[in-house]
């Protein structure tokens, strides 16, 4: 699975426990018509991915969705889940936004102004 959009924030690495787990955490925008703000994890030796990327940049992440079980103190069983990256890449802007908007018929004008040019078609 993947999921695209604009970095919004790029956390430092922190170290949990004494096992020496690490864990980065990415904020990403998607650009869609409701944006979302999507928290990714890197773990451990992905951390250091997120070295080359800044915020505002446009990213394609590929990413793994964890679920895990938790038994509280009550005996209360939770269910947690989290998106882990494991390869990030830059797009570039949508090639959409780049070329010019589409002529509308008030842009051209008249459907006579349109069509000066004579019809040679052999049909």
């Amino acid at each position: 699975m993947n999921i695209s959009g604009k970095i919004k924030l790029i956390n430092e690495t922190k170290e949990y426990g004494s096992n020496g787990f690490r864990k980065r955490e990415l904020v990403v925008t998607t650009q869609e018509q409701y944006p979302q703000n999507i928290l990714v994890e890197f773990v451990q030796d992905r951390c250091e991915i997120l070295d080359s990327f800044k915020v505002g940049e446009l990213v394609k992440i590929d990413i793994n969705i964890r679920g895990r079980e938790w038994t509280n103190k009550d005996n209360e069983v939770k269910y947690f889940n989290s998106i882990q990256g494991w390869r990030i890449e830059k797009i570039e802007e949508n090639y959409d936004s780049q070329l010019p908007p589409i002529p509308t018929k008030e842009d051209l004008g008249t459907s006579q102004e349109i069509n000066k040019e004579p019809d040679d078609l052999p049909f």
